[in-house]
């Protein structure tokens, strides 16, 4: 089918030449000859992409990009369909991955009409059933994509070619899904056969998505990988990334796998998987006879019991799996029976909880699942192991005073989440029954003691009520700890508090000329930017290599920027330091924040439902404008809306002060958020010490002060 003609929005035109939108609205006006717009609206026309890309190059605005550059923009542009033509590439490169350097440079320097030949042949040559898609025909591939696709291969090699079609078919809603972190899938794979047990020979990934885990499997020794998914685009993407990053033995099937198990006689040593969740059209009713629900028959909104049973199996005796589910799976009342009876035959061996952010959605702890075959033979049900590494293990290291940063929500470290948890796996697996439980963090639990009313599965609930008595000396030593910080906060909140007084401006207030933002911007004093919902980086959790966004609850929360997206979009705002961003959206009567970009926040990109005001340094101190942007009053005669208040920065009004005289206003607004910081700072860590101190006293870690009338040596006596 012939691909439609690219257009693109004038957001887009101003990211691919470097610069603003402003820029573009004057090409338009000014230049005759400035293509005119063939689609979109009157308030927002669409142009050629081709056509605007040879009038920036002739006019010398085309800024030069990397071969890898060029491919993702060029896929990015090359239709209605975002995914589509990287999906049609794949086997395209396969192919190519056959050929040696020098045919692959013949190809790229051949005429169109010659280059499909050599491909073709290259194809008939190279590609397998296991491609999972037929090679494209000529008009199904747009001269610019194919032409953008053979120099990346020629400059950086097919990986590299492969890193960006990955990229832009996992960021199509209509073709990709989000793939599993790379650090996440190697820790699931790990545990398989940790320490020196052998690898599994064979791995099956049910919903295999991009192949991010049999990749993995396949790295760690896996010699035979098997993997399906109900997706198309999927099965195309993992294949081709299996045939050339491995040389294992790889078999990728399309089909949904519960209803339509393409493996149904396989018995793998390993099963890894991460599958849909929540999915209440999962075949309930299409199955419900089925052999595999040897523990009960899943409910219908129980699908991810559904996959539990599926791995199980496909596994051979002694096998392994190991699945990635929601936290709601452990403890939903309608699945309770299944649950009962995966404990009691002892196919589950272990639920590890993990901190948010492993992967989407990233506000969920979710839970790896740790499950055997069961062995017939062995009647004696042995224990499960429950894991949850503490928060302040994962979090990123103490800076010198001994605090975390008290804004933002932690990064993860992967290094301290597989050192808590491969050992202690390894540890349970060699005896389970003598396993050395850590209090609050880890305890192996008898069968009996799990299947009580509820059979609740949550790794937090049973490490607090099966890992015996606490360790007094380490509880007291982290109250200490927490109450130093308290101290040295509340110090640093009192030096805060120190400087000049605020002298009274006399019997009047002082008046100023003022303007909007919206005259502002007419001047060229500020530049005003926001990120459209279409045009916003998606936000995922775990990426192998991401670009920090600033949330909208970032700024609420007075954070660092927490979200990541591994690609911008063509539309993306990169943050400087000096730029003001505050929300579009009150939350009630609150305070709106109005945050000043720190060189921490600078590189992340801006989030959506945020404005960000970049001002001209030699009109406005930066501080200045965030302090009258904020005001109560400003920003409450700038909303709109009954239920829902929404703030039109174009609206809020700026006095017209000399930069000279902004300056000191610009101090005092300062020193009125190092102030704010420091309160935030002590009010954060003095919950913290509230908390230690609370759960000390109650479960008998602590005694209260000396001058009681219980002593410590009362406690030991009795």
């Amino acid at each position: 089918m012939p691909q439609s003609a690219a257009q693109l929005t004038a957001a887009e035109i101003s990211r691919i030449a470097g610069v603003t939108r402003a820029t573009v609205s004057n090409w338009r006006r000014r230049h005759p000859d400035f293509p005119a717009p063939v689609g979109g609206t009157d308030s927002s026309p669409a142009y050629d992409a081709e056509q605007v890309r040879n009038w920036l190059s002739r006019r010398g605005q085309l800024p030069r990009r990397t071969p890898r550059e060029e491919l993702r923009a060029t896929l990015r542009t090359a239709g209605d369909e975002i995914g589509g033509p990287a999906v049609r590439l794949l086997p395209l490169l396969a192919a190519l991955a056959g050929l040696d350097d020098s045919e692959r440079a013949r190809i790229a320097g051949s005429p169109e009409p010659r280059q499909w030949e050599l491909l073709d042949r290259a194809m008939n040559e190279h590609l397998t059933e296991s491609s999972g898609v037929r090679g494209p025909l000529p008009d199904e591939v747009p001269a610019t994509v194919l032409r953008s696709l053979l120099e990346c291969v020629a400059a950086d090699g097919v990986l590299t070619a492969l890193d960006v079609l990955t990229e832009v078919i996992t960021e199509d809603p209509e073709t990709g899904t989000t793939p599993t972190p790379r650090p996440l899938a190697e820790l699931m794979v790990s545990l398989l056969a940790p320490g020196e047990e052998r690898f599994p020979k064979s791995v099956f990934d049910p919903a295999c998505g991009t192949g991010g885990l049999l990749l993995a499997a396949a790295e760690a020794g896996a010699a035979e990988v098997f993997g399906q998914d109900a997706h198309d685009p999927q099965v195309a993407l993992s294949s081709v990334r299996l045939d050339l990053a491995t040389s294992a033995e790889r078999v990728i099937r399309a089909g949904d796998s519960l209803r339509a198990d393409a493996f149904s006689r396989l018995r793998a040593g390993g099963v890894v998987c991460g599958p849909p969740y929540g999915v209440r059209d999962w075949g309930h009713e299409d199955v419900a006879y089925d052999p595999r629900w040897v523990y009960g028959l899943p409910p219908k909104s129980e699908s991810e019991l559904a996959w539990v049973q599926h791995c199980l199996a496909h596994l051979e005796p002694g096998g392994r799996a190991v699945l990635l589910l929601p936290p709601g799976v452990a403890e939903r009342a309608s699945g309770r029976r299944i649950r009962s009876q995966l404990v009691r035959s002892g196919a589950l061996r272990a639920v590890i909880g993990l901190p948010p952010g492993v992967a989407v959605p990233s506000h969920l702890g979710l839970h790896l699942w740790l499950l055997a075959a069961p062995d017939p033979e062995h009647r004696e049900v042995a224990p499960v192991l429950f894991l949850q590494p503490p928060a302040e293990e994962t979090a990123p290291p103490a800076d010198s005073s001994g605090e975390q940063r008290a804004s933002g929500r932690a990064a993860l470290s992967w290094e301290a989440l597989r050192e808590r948890v491969l050992p202690a796996w390894r540890d349970f697996l060699a005896d389970p029954e003598g396993f050395e439980a850590v209090p609050g963090v880890a305890c192996a639990r008898p069968a009996v003691d799990v299947l009580d009313e509820n059979v609740d599965l949550t790794p937090r609930r049973q490490v607090h009520t099966g890992a015996g008595a606490v360790d007094p000396a380490r509880r007291h030593e982290r109250v200490l700890r927490s109450w130093q910080q308290l101290h040295r906060a509340g110090t640093e909140l009192l030096d805060s508090l120190d400087g000049p007084e605020w002298r009274s401006a006399g019997s009047e207030p002082v008046a100023w000329q003022s303007a909007t933002v919206a005259d502002l911007l007419r001047g060229g004093a500020l530049e005003l930017h926001r990120i459209s919902t279409s045009g916003a980086a998606e936000e995922t959790a775990g990426a192998e290599v991401a670009w920090r966004v600033l949330t909208s609850a970032d700024v609420w929360e007075y954070a660092a920027p927490s979200g990541a997206t591994g690609q911008p979009s063509s539309e993306a705002v990169e943050i400087a330091e000096g730029d003001v961003i505050l929300p579009d959206t009150l939350k009630g009567l609150r305070r709106v924040p109005v945050r000043v970009a720190t060189a921490e926040d600078g590189g992340a990109l801006l989030g959506r439902q945020l404005y960000l005001l970049r001002p001209d340094p030699e009109r406005f101190d930066a501080w200045f404008l965030a302090g009258f942007l904020g005001s109560e009053e400003n920003t409450h005669s700038a909303t709109t809306g009954s239920s829902i208040l929404r703030l039109d920065a174009k609206r809020l009004r700026v006095p017209l002060v000399p930069p000279e005289r902004q300056h000191g206003y610009g101090d005092a607004f300062r020193r009125l958020h190092a102030m704010r910081e420091s309160a935030r700072a002590v009010d954060r860590i003095a919950a913290e010490a509230l908390r230690e101190t609370t759960a000390g006293l109650t479960e008998g870690a602590l005694l209260p002060s000396s001058d009681d009338s219980e002593t410590e040596s009362d406690v030991q006596s009795r």
